[in-house]
């Protein structure tokens, strides 16, 4: 009894960090948002179905939710705007950065985009 409270728990605590970071992304244009609220969404269906379903209800993420847990989906929509700030985020990065982890983190984005792209829509 006690090992499942703690594991809720804990499902419930990565869900709000994530939730966190997720809003915090909104903001920074750094950090992705729809990873981490999909995380979060993964984390609350474990740990606090009430806020799982909270989610699901969202007028935003919601569906966006809704598609990635029935078929592994992602809005056109959403891969374009992911590309659009993942090739802003880069460029803006390269031209103030001068270092090499600028091109590693073009790359590290670069993998992501063909992966986020291969996803059904």
């Amino acid at each position: 009894m006690a090992a499942t409270m703690l594991k809720r728990n804990l499902w419930r605590i990565a869900g709000i960090v994530a939730l966190a970071l997720g809003a915090i992304g909104a903001v920074l244009p750094l950090l992705p948002t729809t990873p981490f609220v999909l995380l979060a969404a993964f984390c609350f269906a474990r740990g606090e179905p009430a806020w799982h379903a909270w989610l699901l209800r969202h007028k935003v993420f919601g569906p966006l939710i809704a598609e990635w847990e029935a078929r592994g989906a992602v809005p056109r929509r959403a891969k374009w705007m992911a590309t659009i700030m993942m090739a802003a985020s880069f460029g803006i990065s390269a031209l103030l950065i001068r270092n090499n982890a600028v091109w590693y983190a073009g790359i590290s984005m670069g993998l992501v985009l063909i992966w986020l792209w291969r996803r059904p829509e």
